[in-house]
């Protein structure tokens, strides 16, 4: 598990490359790629369904980027992007269009239905952590007044 969580930083970091992230931010964000999947491979362990697992693990990678982005004074989407790298549901993606192109409409509605499972799932931790976020900082306005 450790080493699989190593690779993914060190891809999550390919990404941070890509998307020219400077200083710290590229080792915080490759950082957050490690653990989100670090948590997928710890929830998988546990519990049998992907979906939830996605889902764990994108909470996580969502509530270590609003950290990191008060803690560095960046946008959060400098961390989510490459956080959530290791587990966009790329395979599921390819097998969709491999089936659909073969003719396989049965298969290939099989693998798009699950790819939009693991896509949404990881879509409303991120909405679920970022809407919590916004209200925590609201509400912290409001009681200034």
């Amino acid at each position: 598990m450790i080493l699989n969580s190593i690779y993914a930083t060190m891809a999550s970091f390919a990404f941070a490359v890509l998307y020219h992230i400077k200083g710290k931010a590229m080792i915080f964000s490759a950082i957050g790629g490690g653990l989100g999947w670090f948590v997928y491979l710890i929830s998988i362990h546990y519990n049998n369904s992907v979906t939830v697992s996605l889902f764990a693990a994108s909470i996580t990678v969502s509530i270590y980027s609003e950290a990191m982005a008060r803690i560095l004074k960046k946008p959060v989407t400098v961390f989510i992007l490459c956080g959530i790298i290791p587990l966009v549901p790329g395979n599921g993606m390819y097998y969709t269009m491999y089936e659909t192109i073969s003719g396989n409409l049965t298969k290939a509605a099989h693998w798009g239905f699950q790819t939009f499972m693991y896509a949404g799932s990881i879509a409303v931790a991120i909405v679920f952590v970022s809407s919590i976020t916004k209200l925590i900082k609201l509400r912290k306005v409001l009681l200034k007044r």
